[in-house]
C-alpha cells in the first residue's frame, strides 16, 4: 500500500488550478452571452456597417473577403454603397452584369439625359419638383434585375449567405442589406456512380452540391408534391440540410420524425451525411446500418416514390434514405431493370454470399478443432497433411490470413489507382505463395479467406459489409472456443439485438419480424413488375397503391 501511494504521489497528474498567463481572445474568458452571436441590427449609416464587417470578417488579415465600394446615382444624387463578397466563392461575371453594372449604368443614363434636357428647347428637370422616391424599393424593384434576391435586415441573416455564395449590397441611410445569389464556385460535374455501378440503369450519380443534388431528383420524380425543406445544422458550419419526401405519399410521424431528430442536434460543425446518420440513428452503439446511404439519384426516387425520406447534406455526395430494413441492404440498383427470374436469382446469391462472409472462418475453425467427424476422411487426411508442418494453432493462423486480408482491403482503398492493382497482386500471389511455401498457413485457409473475402464484395452495400467484417472476427473466436455451441449460442445472442433493432419507429426485420402481408411487393424475392401492386405495409403510406388491379389494360385488346 505505501508502495502504490508512493508511485500515486510521484506520478499521478494534478490539474492546476492557477495559471500565470490567459489568453485574451479566448471564448473562455468571454461571458456566455458574448460567445453566442449577437442578433445585430443592420445600420443605415454605411461606415458604422463596414467597420462591423470588417471586425466580423477579420478583415486586416483575411484575404479572400471583398468590401466594393461605390456610388449609386439617384436623381442627380450620389449615394454611397458598398458590395459584400467572397472571392472564390462568387461568379464575378454575375456581380458584374446583373449587380454593378444596372446600378453603375443608372448615372451615364441620367448624365444623358440631364445633357439633352440642357438643349435648347428643353425644359431643364432642375428648375421641375422631382417626386421622392423610396430608396429601398426603387434599388430592389427596379435596379437590381436578378433573379434571386432578398432583403434582410440583421447581421445573423446576411452573414450565412455571403459564407454560401452569395454578395451582400449595402446602401447609405439603408437599414437593409440585399442579398443577392452569385454563386460561382467550383464543383465536380454530375459523373457516373463510383461505389454503386450497375450495367442497365441511369449512369448518373450526386456530386457535392446540395443544388444539384435536389434538381437530380426533381428531374425524376416530376411531381408537384415532391418536397423539399432546408434546415441549417451546425452552430459554425451551419451546413444546409434538406429533407425531401412526397408530400401525399409519406406518411406524416415519419416526416416529422426526420424534422425533429434533425433540428435538434446541438454540434458545432456537420461536414457529411456520414456523421448526420451516427446522430440520427435509432441505435449509435449497432454496428449494423440503420439508414441507407446510397449515390444514385434513381434508387433515391424509387424511395421516395414508395414513401420514404431522403435527406441531402451539402458538401457530401452520399444520400441518406429513411427507414431502412434489412433487406435493402441485400439489394442492388438494378434488381428493378431485371427480369424478375434473374433477379431473385441474384437476391438469391447474395443471400449465400452474406452467409459465408459471416460464418465460414468461424466454422472452419469450429470444425478442425471439434468436429473433423463432419469432414469426410480423404479431405481430413488432405487437411491433416497440409497442416502438418505449420507450427501455429489454428485459430492463429486464420487470423494471420484475415488481419492480412483487411490490411490489402485497406491498402488497395487508400493508395491510388494505379498502385491498387500492383497491392492486390502482391498480397494475393507473392505474400499468400510465400506464407504456404513458408509453412506458416496451409492451403486450405488461403482457399477459405479468399472465398470469404470474395463473398464479402457480392454484398451490394458498403456499411454491411464493414459490419460483417467487424462481427466475423467474434464468429471465429466462438468457433474457437466452443464449435458449433459458441457459433450457434452467438448468433442467437446476435440474431434477438436485430430483432429488437428500428430504424425511425420500423422494426428493422421487416416484414419478416413482425410478419405481414406477403402479397404486397415488400418482401426480399420480388415479383414480376406487373404485379407490384402496393407499397409496403410497414411504411403505412398514404397511397397503398402503386398500381392498378389491371396496370396493362393493353392486354385486354390482344386476341
Amino acid at each position: 500500500m505505501k508502495i502504490k501511494n508512493f508511485m500515486n504521489q510521484l506520478f499521478a497528474y494534478k490539474e492546476q488550478e492557477d495559471y500565470e498567463f490567459i489568453l485574451p481572445n479566448s471564448a473562455n474568458n468571454l461571458p456566455e452571452s458574448e460567445v453566442e452571436t449577437e442578433k445585430q441590427k443592420i445600420y443605415p449609416t454605411l461606415s458604422v456597417n463596414i467597420e462591423y464587417l470588417k471586425t466580423k470578417y477579420n478583415l486586416l488579415i483575411n484575404s479572400d473577403v471583398k468590401i466594393r465600394k461605390f456610388a449609386i446615382p439617384i436623381q442627380d444624387k450620389k449615394v454611397a454603397a458598398a458590395l459584400l463578397y467572397i472571392d472564390g466563392m462568387v461568379d464575378e461575371t454575375t456581380i458584374t452584369n446583373s449587380v454593378l453594372q444596372p446600378l453603375l449604368l443608372k448615372n451615364s443614363i441620367t448624365m444623358q439625359e440631364q445633357q439633352n434636357n440642357n438643349k435648347p428647347g428643353r425644359i431643364s428637370i432642375k428648375n421641375m419638383r422631382q417626386p421622392k422616391i423610396n430608396l429601398e424599393n426603387f434599388i430592389y424593384n427596379g435596379l437590381i434585375p436578378h433573379n434571386s434576391i432578398s432583403k434582410e435586415s440583421e447581421f445573423e441573416e446576411v452573414i450565412p449567405k455571403v459564407n454560401a455564395g452569395f454578395c451582400a449590397l449595402f446602401v447609405d441611410t439603408i437599414g437593409t442589406a440585399f442579398c443577392v445569389e452569385t454563386k460561382g464556385f467550383k464543383g465536380r460535374t454530375v459523373s457516373e456512380p463510383i461505389t454503386e455501378s450497375i450495367i442497365r440503369g441511369s449512369q448518373e450519380a450526386f456530386v457535392e452540391n446540395i443544388r444539384i443534388n435536389t434538381s437530380l431528383l426533381r428531374k425524376i420524380v416530376n411531381n408537384e408534391n415532391f418536397v423539399i425543406e432546408e434546415v441549417d445544422v451546425g452552430k459554425v458550419s451551419k451546413t444546409k440540410v434538406a429533407i425531401c419526401y412526397i408530400q401525399n405519399i409519406a406518411n406524416d410521424d415519419l416526416v416529422a420524425e426526420t424534422k425533429f431528430r434533425i433540428n435538434n442536434l446541438n454540434i458545432d460543425y456537420l461536414l457529411s451525411s456520414g456523421q448526420l446518420e451516427q446522430f440520427i440513428k435509432d441505435n449509435p452503439n449497432n454496428t449494423f446500418p440503420q439508414t441507407i446511404a446510397t449515390e444514385r439519384p434513381d434508387r433515391v426516387s424509387s424511395y421516395l416514390l414508395h414513401g420514404r425520406v431522403a435527406i441531402v447534406v451539402n458538401g457530401t455526395p452520399f444520400v441518406l434514405v429513411v427507414p431502412a430494413v434489412f433487406i435493402d441492404f441485400l439489394s442492388s440498383a438494378e434488381d428493378k431493370n431485371l427480369n424478375y427470374h434473374f433477379a431473385n436469382f441474384l437476391k438469391f446469391i447474395r443471400a449465400i454470399a452474406l452467409f459465408f462472409a459471416i460464418f465460414l472462418p468461424g466454422l472452419y475453425v469450429a470444425i478442425t478443432n471439434y468436429h473433423q467427424e463432419l469432414i469426410p476422411s480423404e479431405l481430413l487426411f488432405a487437411i491433416a497433411n497440409a497442416r502438418e508442418a505449420i507450427p501455429f494453432p489454428v485459430i492463429f493462423e486464420i487470423l494471420i490470413m484475415e488481419i492480412s486480408f483487411e490490411l490489402i482491403r485497406e491498402a488497395g482503398l487508400r493508395v491510388s489507382s494505379s498502385f491498387s492493382t500492383t497491392i492486390g497482386i502482391i498480397g494475393a500471389l507473392i505474400l499468400g505463395d510465400a506464407a504456404v511455401s513458408a509453412s506458416i498457413v496451409s492451403p486450405i485457409l488461403i482457399i477459405v479467406v479468399a472465398f470469404t473475402g470474395i463473398c464479402s464484395f457480392a454484398i451490394p452495400d458498403f456499411a454491411l459489409t464493414t459490419s460483417i467484417r467487424i462481427y466475423r472476427f467474434f464468429y471465429i473466436a466462438l468457433g474457437f472456443l466452443a464449435g458449433f455451441l459458441g457459433i450457434a449460442f452467438g448468433f442467437f445472442i446476435h440474431f434477438i439485438l436485430l430483432t429488437n433493432l428500428s430504424s425511425f419507429g420500423v422494426p428493422y426485420f421487416a416484414p419478416y419480424i413482425p410478419f405481414e402481408n406477403l402479397n404486397q411487393n415488400n418482401g426480399y424475392i420480388m415479383k414480376p413488375v406487373w404485379k407490384r401492386e402496393k407499397r409496403s405495409q410497414y411504411l403505412n403510406t398514404k397511397r397503398p397503391e402503386v398500381a392498378d388491379k389491371i396496370s396493362m389494360e393493353w392486354r385486354k385488346n390482344v386476341k
